[in-house]
């Protein structure tokens, strides 16, 4: 079977109704990238981290994949498909892939800050200071 490796970044969900980050209408419009996804942004404001990514969660659990997500997934009738994303969104698994390897990280997911090999589910759209990940 032949190999196909796709890259896929964040227009691909964009007609899924999420905003790209660096568009004009961007997520990163209105917040400052060093005061919301870096360690020093954790370490400083933690609350204001975990709020720009509870509504980055809330739209992604919103949003449904498209019919480009679809049709990457059919691939996999044909080829031994990996898609490899900048989205941090599930979308590509929603609609059927199986091998997505995500560079940015996934939003569904949470990593202890204390462990960082301990990597837990999120069900739902909010995390809150002091819950227990396990």
């Amino acid at each position: 079977m032949k190999r196909v490796v796709v890259l896929t970044g964040a227009g691909i969900s964009r007609e899924s109704g999420l905003q790209t980050f660096r568009d004009g209408d961007g997520l990163w419009e209105g917040y400052d990238i060093r005061d919301v996804a870096t360690p020093d942004a954790w370490r400083r404001d933690p609350e204001l981290v975990l709020r720009f990514y509870n509504e980055r969660r809330a739209a992604v659990l919103e949003a449904l994949p498209n019919p480009a997500h679809f049709a990457l997934a059919r691939l996999e009738a044909k080829y031994d498909v990996c898609v490899i994303t900048q989205n941090i969104d599930d979308l590509h698994e929603r609609a059927g892939s199986t091998r997505v390897l995500h560079l940015h990280g996934e939003i569904l997911k949470s990593q202890s800050s204390i462990d960082p090999h301990l990597v837990y589910p999120v069900n739902g759209p909010n995390i809150r200071m002091g819950e227990s990940c396990e």
